[in-house]
């Protein structure tokens, strides 16, 4: 979104990273990452934006770090293959994992002292804005495990995977919907704290 964008455009001013809108949805996050691979040959993506939160021990303004990834809404069925999984799309990787030497760095951020706590785990995506708790109750339901739910990261991390470009995305804890009413959550976070967050992806690419 353009308030993510700006957000990150203030940050990385020298040239050196590339900073690019992909837009809302798994389309237009693939066809991002796709423009982004075509026009730079990238050294790695990441994606860094927002999400909601699932847990006990995720809060608003927290970072979850993607160790893996995969679809809430993607159902391809047994008609073909049993051995494919809900979430998968047949014939690619029931779930994406992040890039190791990404995730390696990821976790000594989040061993290190930041005024924001930082989670690896499972960011599951689909298109769908979760604004309701019996919405995310369902997804959680698949995805018991599940820190973070958005519309976009999977959808990049599946595009790097058949392109070999290294991956990982931060995700910024905007609401937590079982904590929820009306997405209140989400427009407080745009309007007090949202600046904060978008730091731990600056120190993150700093450490490369």
């Amino acid at each position: 979104m353009d308030k993510e964008l700006q957000q990150l455009q203030s940050l990385f001013t020298d040239g050196s990273v590339e900073v690019r809108k992909c837009g809302i949805g798994k389309v237009n996050a693939a066809l991002g990452a796709q423009q982004m691979i075509s026009e730079f040959r990238p050294d790695v993506i990441i994606s860094s934006g927002c999400a909601g939160g699932n847990g006990d021990d995720v809060n608003v303004q927290d970072v979850v770090v993607s160790t893996e990834l995969c679809y809430h809404d993607v159902y391809c069925g047994t008609a073909i293959d049993h051995s494919t999984q809900y979430g998968q799309v047949q014939g690619m990787p029931a779930r994406f994992q992040a890039d190791p030497r990404l995730l390696a760095k990821a976790r000594q951020l989040a061993d290190g002292d930041h005024a924001l706590a930082i989670h690896p785990g499972l960011i599951v995506t689909g298109d769908w804005f979760v604004d309701s708790k019996e919405k995310m109750r369902s997804i959680v339901e698949l995805f018991p495990e599940a820190k973070a739910v958005d519309m976009e990261s999977c959808a990049i991390a599946q595009t790097c995977y058949i392109h070999q470009v290294p991956f990982i995305s931060f995700r910024i804890i905007s609401d937590i919907p079982l904590r929820d009413t009306n997405a209140s959550q989400y427009h407080n976070f745009w309007d007090t704290i949202a600046q904060h967050s978008f730091h731990i992806t600056k120190t993150f690419v700093e450490s490369l």
